[in-house]
């Protein structure tokens, strides 16, 4: 079959592997599309931790099964998307109901080998049927699953001022719920471009630029001179988290989604005056994947207008790395197979 390995950073190739021999439990799923996460490029910049190479990358998928084995409850040609993190089910935090912290976990395409491949097998537990969405739609559950689990750790209340810094993809999946939720949201990025995209495509009350605006003075103006309640880190950038901590009100809550190598600093009495809860979200549960394929199914959100970009398989390797380039203006890429 047909795989894309990234064997170090900033190279993809093409090549020609072993298609997986079915092992029990596992259903074997044709791949029809790949979602391209921020993970995945950050992977190819060699700047993603938790990573070795080489690796074949891709998390968010959808495709087709074509072989149940002993798997009951799914059929050969059914749509399927899965939860592409695998947890041990017996360390503190599976026993606390948190596979999605597993202190053992291997995530699909970033501890072990994803779905940048014809065919991939995975265990029925992580399986999700498609409930009428198509593989566009599919594709792209988990990213918004990682969203609604942000969201869900924020504890966000309408009404609430929520500042989200960062609006790619990620962060856009979270303005949309939050807004869908009465907050008031703050989108905060650098990138103009993108700014003006989110203001042409989803409900805001304020957008920053953080590069030009003065951050504090406007967030006191936004907020009737309270600022956010909660803000929600969607950069994954060192300097960008650590400027935060000074934008948060007294009383609220910080939550770390986007996540960098570097080390976060912040003064202690700044952090500690304001009684700050600062958290970080990883991964998403069972339940974050159920609710969001029940908010594309209502029409509540939609993934459709996230995708600005389409690839062909075959084209992967001489063209990812125009992904990266803010001139091309991507906001989410999908691979077609």
């Amino acid at each position: 079959m047909r795989t894309i390995i990234c064997e170090t950073p900033g190279t993809l190739k093409l090549q020609e592997t072993q298609a997986p021999e079915l092992q029990p439990g596992n259903v074997l799923i044709k791949i029809k599309r790949i979602g391209v996460c921020g993970t995945d490029l950050h992977a190819f910049e060699g700047t993603q931790p938790f990573f070795s190479y080489p690796r074949v990358l891709g998390h968010e998928l959808s495709g087709e099964i074509v072989d149940t084995g002993d798997v009951a409850g799914f059929e050969k040609g059914e749509l399927v998307t899965f939860i592409p993190y695998f947890n041990c089910g017996h360390c503190v935090a599976c026993r606390a109901d948190k596979p999605n912290c597993c202190a053992n976990i291997k995530v699909f395409g970033v501890h072990i080998d994803g779905g940048m491949a014809e065919y991939v097998q995975i265990p029925q537990q992580y399986l999700l049927k498609s409930e009428g969405l198509s593989l566009d739609e599919l594709a792209l559950v988990e990213p918004f699953a990682i969203g609604a689990h942000g969201i869900k750790r924020a504890a966000l209340q309408a009404g609430e001022f929520v500042l989200i810094m960062g609006v790619g993809p990620i962060g856009l999946t979270m303005i949309e719920m939050a807004s869908g939720m009465g907050a008031n949201v703050i989108a905060a990025d650098v990138n103009d471009e993108r700014l003006a995209f989110c203001n042409e495509n989803f409900k805001v009350t304020a957008t920053l630029n953080t590069l030009k605006d003065d951050v504090i003075a406007r967030l006191h103006e936004i907020t009737n001179g309270d600022m956010p309640t909660v803000i929600i880190d969607a950069t994954g950038n060192q300097k960008a988290i650590n400027s935060a901590f000074y934008y948060l009100a007294h009383g609220g809550r910080y939550v770390l989604v986007g996540l960098q190598k570097g080390d976060l600093i912040v003064s202690h009495p700044e952090f500690h005056k304001r009684e700050s809860t600062l958290m970080s979200s990883r991964n998403a549960t069972k339940e974050d994947f159920a609710k969001v394929i029940s908010l594309m199914k209502s029409g509540e959100i939609n993934p459709r207008k996230f995708i600005t970009h389409n690839v062909g398989f075959e084209m992967v390797p001489g063209e990812f790395s125009k992904l990266l380039d803010p001139a091309n203006k991507v906001i989410k890429a999908l691979i077609t197979i």
